[in-house]
């Protein structure tokens, strides 16, 4: 999770870093790359992966 500054405040990008430079890192997300200017980040940390999905119960 990677938060940076946008206009108006800050917002999250939520997925795996697959890209870090000096100016810029990548964030996979669900639905694209998002490359952030290190300049706007104010906040990075590691979260862990969501739980597999359980099997839906059949009812008898």
């Amino acid at each position: 999770m990677v938060r940076y500054r946008i206009e108006g405040g800050l917002t999250d990008a939520l997925g795996y870093l697959s890209q870090v430079s000096e100016e810029s890192c990548v964030v996979r997300t669900r639905l694209s790359d998002v490359e952030i200017p290190l300049e706007l980040v104010v906040a990075a940390k590691e979260v862990p992966p969501p739980p597999p999905r359980r099997t839906a119960r059949r009812s008898t």
